[in-house]
């Protein structure tokens, strides 16, 4: 690189640097387009609506009713925000929580009132037309209106289906009739739908009918029907745009709710976290970027520099995305910025390794910049593919946290690999041509006495069967004792919710410092979620399940210090925010990511020992965790799913930097016998890489741990924890794990 080349370079990227930071702080316009404060953020940062539905009808609904009605309301809400939440209350009631909006009247429109679709043949018995064409709103669509009333129509038996009938519906492309591309809405039906649909299509074909789709007062659609549907899936199409199609197939989904709802209350609800919690977090994250920095400059000279610089370009640009994109931020999504932070302080930590090598091999320092980015890309990409698959399947399959975490990852892995590939390199090189190359600027690796790990193996896995087995038998434990395997936080298991009037409003740093003793003296128990109501001095106070006794105990307990009016507390039982579906979701998320992680490790690397040893390694680490969680009774919430997730990807990447040096140094491979002294060789000269990422990733988490308050530090103490067990089965039991594969299970040579 020329010095011309190179100063315009580096001014290109400190404009690029100044010009992301005023972004962030100030936007690219009067409303703060794509500032950090337009970020979207969760209820537990900043609030949202709440709305209270009610089942419409005299007997109680089913609990299993209740439940299907849930699950498919999270999945509808989940259009507005992958982090909302909805909840059982009572025997008849569901509530809707919906983050960064602030407008209930607006979500209510949208919403409707679920439970009360149908689909209604054109004519009655007698040839009369249930609804006819009454002319064209504003924006051209056809408008349809009812002859008579729903109730005649369904009594008549004319509505040939109703919402519960229909699988699914999503919006979608196809070509229309010249080979174009149009939008239009798929529809799925259940086993009964698709004969019910079939009989009425036949029919309605026959007579050159439409068939009309009803919902909440008014015919939303009503297609001509081109042929008979006898295979259980139909294509509506016409005059849609993108938004149009969404908002049917949005519409049809939520009419397929077994129970019909109507709205009983509504509000806008305050942060779930304080503003001191969100304060902390903030400072924490600078001061841990700081101390990275610091550590690369430090211990990578030059190289180092340029990586700070990448760093400071990659936290802007993630800034710029997450507004732009409206992505919703929470804490198991701040979890997913750390790793990627992580392993974009990986890749720079790889590539600079890779370049002392090279110039300890006796290269000069611009072909070992060269040598070093080139030699380090496949460990990157093979390490940052795995994660994001992961991370994808996830945001395919997950609900609610797991998909705020699976998309906060995601972006952040994408830009980090940027940050390291392109941006770092750039810069390293501009400063190279700018006269800054000496070696001693850049260092050079040294000699040091190969650690045998492979020796101590049988004692590795012996601790590592230890730690895993204490964590069975702390589950076993607490089980026996009545306390729970694991200690499930509320939004597993839910609990009570009682509703308090306050004298004055309260917000969440003096609910935390003064309600939440008296609360926790209670019960027994810190696990305590406060929601205040905006504009009231109303708060919802979550714990766990209470008696009658300790209801009434903590009524007096309140009224005593607060003097409230103890006939303006109520108190009601309400479901956990994971359902069992959501459950199923997560596992099965996380169980395909691992198989399509182990697939693609095993086509890489051309051996499915690599990938065996990679997934028994992520299993460790899971279970040794899982066993920090059961001996120190850290509650097991949302932000537990974000953890595991955490550590899974951070164990991952660490795993295939040393099998691809493992795989790069195998075809100098001698005889069997050195077979031991190759993959030590191996570990060894990947072991400061393994060591300063971890130590830069737990950094940052540990500064979070100190700053943070308690529902934080719940969070980042089992993340370190998971940090140190993920470098010790990498550096101690992969290796370990891959050599005795390798040796008791000979492969086939062709």
């Amino acid at each position: 690189m020329k010095k011309s080349t190179a100063i315009i370079w580096l001014v290109v990227m400190i404009a690029l640097l100044a010009g992301g930071i005023y972004s962030a702080l100030y936007g690219l316009d009067a409303d703060g387009t794509c500032s950090a404060k337009n970020i979207k953020q969760g209820l537990d940062l900043a609030g949202g609506v709440s709305i209270t539905y009610q089942a419409v009808g005299d007997e109680t609904p089913s609990k299993e009713d209740m439940e299907d009605t849930k699950y498919k309301l999270q999945q509808r809400v989940e259009t507005y925000s992958t982090e909302a939440q909805v909840t059982t209350e009572g025997d008849d009631r569901i509530n809707i929580a919906i983050p960064g909006v602030s407008d209930a009247n607006a979500i209510l429109k949208e919403l409707g009132r679920p439970g009360s679709l149908y689909f209604i043949r054109q004519k009655d018995a007698d040839g009369n037309d249930n609804y006819t064409l009454a002319g064209m709103d504003e924006e051209g669509n056809l408008v349809y209106v009812l002859n008579r009333s729903i109730e005649e129509i369904i009594a008549s038996g004319d509505a040939v289906l109703n919402g519960t009938d229909v699988a699914d519906a999503a919006a979608g492309t196809a070509p229309d009739s010249y080979g174009n591309s149009q939008y239009v809405v798929d529809l799925k039906f259940t086993v009964d739908g698709t004969k019910k649909f079939a009989d009425a299509t036949s029919s309605a074909y026959a007579n050159g009918e439409t068939i009309a789709i009803y919902y909440d007062g008014a015919i939303v659609s009503a297609p001509s029907v081109n042929s008979a549907i006898t295979d259980g899936q139909a294509q509506i199409s016409g005059n849609f745009d993108f938004d149009k199609a969404s908002n049917l197939a949005s519409t049809i989904r939520i009419g397929g709710l077994k129970i019909e709802l109507e709205e009983l209350s509504s509000n806008v609800v305050g942060a779930q976290l304080g503003a001191e919690a969100i304060k902390t977090s903030l400072k924490a994250a600078a001061i841990g970027l700081a101390i990275v920095a610091v550590f690369m400059i430090v211990v990578y000279f030059v190289p180092g520099f340029a990586s700070v610089i990448a760093l400071a370009l990659y936290t802007v640009i993630v800034i710029f995305l997450l507004s732009s994109f409206e992505i919703t931020l929470t804490l198991p999504g701040i979890a997913g910025i750390i790793l990627s932070i992580g392993m974009a302080v990986d890749a720079d930590v790889i590539i600079f390794a890779r370049i002392r090598e090279e110039i300890a091999s006796g290269k000069t320092v611009a072909s070992a910049i060269d040598i070093g980015f080139k030699k380090a890309l496949s460990a990157i990409l093979d390490g940052n593919i795995t994660t994001l698959i992961a991370a994808l399947v996830l945001q395919i399959l997950g609900t609610g946290p797991v998909k705020g975490f699976a998309q906060t990852l995601a972006l952040g892995i994408v830009v980090s690999l940027i940050s390291a590939v392109f941006i770092t390199k750039i810069i390293l090189k501009a400063l190279y041509a700018l006269g800054l190359k000496s070696e001693r600027l850049y260092g050079k690796a040294k000699e040091r006495k190969t650690f045998k790990v492979l020796s101590y193996r049988k004692i590795f896995f012996a601790l590592s069967a230890v730690m895993i087995i204490a964590g069975f038998v702390f589950m076993g434990v607490n089980a026996g004792s009545g306390k729970g395997a694991l200690n499930l936080s509320l939004e597993f298991k839910g609990g009570t919710s009682t509703k308090v009037v306050f004298n004055e409003q309260m917000d969440i740093d003096s609910l935390d410092s003064g309600v939440k003793p008296v609360v926790s003296e209670v019960t027994g128990d810190n696990d305590i979620q406060f929601q205040t109501i905006q504009g009231t001095n109303e708060v919802v106070i979550k714990t766990k399940t209470l008696s009658v006794d300790q209801r009434e105990e903590l009524n007096n307990a309140l009224a005593d210090k607060y003097g409230i009016d103890k006939e303006q507390i109520t108190a009601e039982t309400y479901s956990g925010v994971i359902s069992d579906e959501m459950k199923a979701d997560a596992i099965l998320a996380i169980v395909i990511s691992t198989i399509l992680m182990l697939l693609y490790i095993w086509f890489r690397f051309k051996d499915i020992r690599f990938a065996a040893s990679s997934v028994l390694a992520l299993c460790h680490d899971v279970l040794v965790v899982l066993a920090f969680y059961a001996a120190v009774r850290i509650n097991v919430g949302n932000t537990f799913i974000a953890c595991m997730l955490t550590i899974v990807g951070y164990s991952i990447n660490a795993t295939i930097v040393i099998f691809d040096r493992i795989r790069e140094n195998l075809p100098g491979l001698k005889n069997k016998s050195s077979l031991q002294e190759l993959v030590d060789t191996s570990i060894n000269q990947t072991l400061s890489r393994s060591i300063f990422t971890s130590l830069t990733t737990f950094v940052m988490v540990a500064v979070l741990y100190i700053l943070g308050v308690a529902s934080i530090k719940e969070f980042a103490l089992p993340l370190m924890v998971g940090i140190v067990c993920g470098t010790y089965s990498s550096v101690c039991l992969t290796g370990a794990m891959w050599y005795v594969f390798r040796t008791k299970i000979v492969k086939k040579e062709k």
